[in-house]
């Protein structure tokens, strides 16, 4: 790395620059601000040492320059009138680390070394992210649609204010990808974005993962954990699902929420937390919240903001274009000269039912996209149920008898299951009675 020294005692300066360049470093001198922001302008630097005391400059209105003229800087102070105010002022404005006066060559070394494994750590970061990012379809968060533009405009309007946001709307619909804007969008955007599944644990497992725990609190807890509140401090904790949350959990969150507060599993001492809290949903929590299942004191905390994202079916003027989104990025990312939709295959994905909303569309055009042996995606690409037309008249709240309304559904979920047992798992019937429905209404 490049290192530069700044220290208006000549001898300070040699001895940091021995342990420097003993270390595999290469490093200049300055003996004040107005030289160092000089050396700043004629070449780049990794990391300065900067004096606090320095001759008739403030070393930390010298930081603050310095991080202006290369924001990019690990800049470590060091100084004789070392105290902890002086050191968490430093931090405070943008210092990397703080070294007392008299140091030794190793500990320049070891903070050194500490910045090198920063700096790869943050390059092994920038590198993952855009291979996600060329692994991830773009994010689109516009719509055509009235509706879902009113929600949209609320969410973003509340994105950086302290309110709790609690997202509805069935899987799929891009509830999470919503949430991470909303902290994308907040004052807190620096912080950590924490997402926490609310069913994917046991009720002890998910209270010991969302709160933490001290080692012993149960079987397993072999060493101390903060939580995921604790990872979260300063930003955004997400709670995925928390329709699902387990009762006892519940007063818990609630207190989190009134008071700031909680208590690690298996200890007693209150803890605060800066967070903010998005929530999200498949469920009708109002129907949870009068079914007993869900507290009705947490739901009117959660629902400060609420934001419903219809399903895709509701979302007729945008399919289109996540359609075309999909297929160009699906088309790049197989190398395939993927020009178009045709026709029928256009009238397919618009006709049918989207049960899995945005989700399962990205499956069908990856899928299609690499079954394609032209350059225009066919109806014969897409899964086979999209050669049954869906019947627009039948839907939910029309004016159909339940014979007809339960015929589309039988016949769509046999479209899109793989067997019949498939088929009577999703239906939440067995497998005989399923034969005999399709009987009855002629799908045999």
């Amino acid at each position: 790395m490049r290192v530069l020294i700044v220290d208006d005692e000549p001898g300070i300066r040699k001895t940091t620059r021995i342990a420097i360049e003993t270390g595999g470093h290469a490093a200049a001198e300055a003996p004040n601000g107005l030289r160092a922001l000089k050396a700043l302008d004629e070449e780049n630097f990794d990391v300065v040492f900067l004096d606090l005391k320095l001759g008739a400059d403030d070393g930390l209105e010298v930081l603050a320059k310095l991080l202006k003229a290369q924001p990019t800087l690990a800049v470590v102070m060091f100084t004789a009138y070392a105290n902890i105010a002086t050191a968490v002022e430093a931090m405070r404005r943008g210092a990397f680390d703080f070294i007392p006066k008299p140091f030794t060559p190793d500990q320049i070394r070891a903070v050194l070394a500490k910045i090198e494994k920063t700096r790869a750590l943050e390059t092994r970061v920038r590198s993952l992210e855009s291979e996600l990012a060329r692994e991830s379809p773009p994010i689109d968060l516009d719509s055509t649609e009235p509706s879902t533009q009113r929600a949209l405009q609320v969410a973003f309007k509340a994105a950086d204010t302290p309110a709790s946001i609690l997202i509805l709307g069935p899987s799929g619909t891009g509830k999470s990808i919503l949430a991470r804007e909303l902290h994308q969008r907040s004052a807190r955007r620096d912080a950590a974005f924490v997402t926490v599944s609310c069913p994917s644990l046991s009720r002890e497992l998910l209270e010991a993962e969302l709160f933490g725990h001290v080692k012993g609190s149960f079987t397993g807890a072999i060493a101390d954990s903060f939580g995921k509140v604790a990872a979260a401090e300063g930003g955004t904790l997400f709670l995925d699902e928390i329709g699902e949350l387990a009762p006892e959990i519940q007063p818990k969150l609630l207190r989190l929420l009134q008071e700031r507060e909680y208590e690690r599993v298996g200890e007693s001492r209150p803890r605060h937390a800066n967070v903010r809290v998005i929530a999200a949903t498949n469920r009708h929590l109002a129907e949870e919240v009068k079914a007993g299942r869900f507290r009705e004191d947490l739901f009117y905390r959660l629902n400060v903001i609420t934001v419903v994202l219809p399903g895709l079916r509701g979302r007729p003027g945008d399919l289109a274009r996540f359609a075309e989104n999909y297929r160009k990025f699906f088309a790049a990312s197989v190398r395939k000269k993927l020009t178009a939709f045709s026709p029928a295959a256009l009238t397919a994905l618009a006709g049918y039912q989207w049960p899995g909303n945005l989700r399962e569309l990205r499956n069908v055009i990856e899928r299609a996209t690499i079954l394609a042996s032209g350059e225009t995606i066919e109806l014969c690409d897409l899964p086979e149920e999209f050669g049954i037309p869906a019947d627009p008249t039948i839907a939910v709240g029309a004016r159909v008898t339940l014979d007809a309304l339960e015929a589309e559904h039988l016949r769509r979920i046999l479209a899109l299951s793989h067997n019949l047992d498939d088929a009577a798992r999703t239906l939440g019937i067995d497998p005989a009675t399923l034969y005999r429905k399709r009987q009855k209404l002629g799908l045999l």
